[in-house]
């Protein structure tokens, strides 16, 4: 649907000039590769995460493979999970939800970060793609991005068929002072 820029929120009307006059060839790129993803998935839905999620949540976070985690290096209490949660960390946090069952979790950070993770036993089917494609329809930017742990090879085989290229590697120094 198109809108003009007085209908939107005066940050959403910015970056929709922006991209207009600036940008139109990497728009087009973005629509391209959401428009080729598959949507096998009809019956797949991302819903915003509410508080009585957290269960669920911490259920999905105990099960990654640490690894896979780039924000913490030991599992939280259920009570710091349910605090994280309710501070909002992110600017879309959704549930995946397939065949009318939470299947996973799908983020958009303010920096336009996403972060996907599904059940174990429902990964591999084409969830995580279509979640990726309903995010991006549901928040249009100029562009994506995902930080990954560098040992995270199925992430990072995951991300490059959305149709991420690698820009950057991010290196860390701790000050244990």
């Amino acid at each position: 649907m198109f809108r003009f820029p007085s209908q939107l929120d005066p940050i959403s009307a910015i970056i929709l000039v922006f991209n207009r006059i600036y940008e139109k060839k990497k728009n087009l790129t973005v629509l391209k590769i959401i428009k080729s993803m598959k949507n096998d998935n009809l019956s797949m839905n991302i819903r915003p995460v509410k508080k009585s999620d957290s269960i669920f949540l911490y259920n999905l976070l105990e099960e990654r493979d640490s690894k896979t985690n780039i924000s913490h290096k030991k599992m939280p209490t259920m009570k710091q999970h349910e605090k994280f949660i309710q501070s909002k960390p992110y600017s879309k946090w959704y549930i995946i939800e397939n065949l009318g069952q939470d299947v996973g979790s799908i983020y958009l950070s303010k920096n336009n970060e996403i972060g996907v993770f599904v059940i174990r036993k429902n990964q591999n089917k084409g969830i995580g793609v279509n979640a990726f494609k309903l995010l991006m329809e549901k928040n249009p930017r100029i562009r994506y991005l995902a930080n990954l742990n560098p040992k995270n090879k199925e992430s990072m085989k995951f991300v490059k068929k959305c149709g991420f290229k690698l820009i950057q590697h991010t290196y860390e120094l701790k000050n244990d002072n």
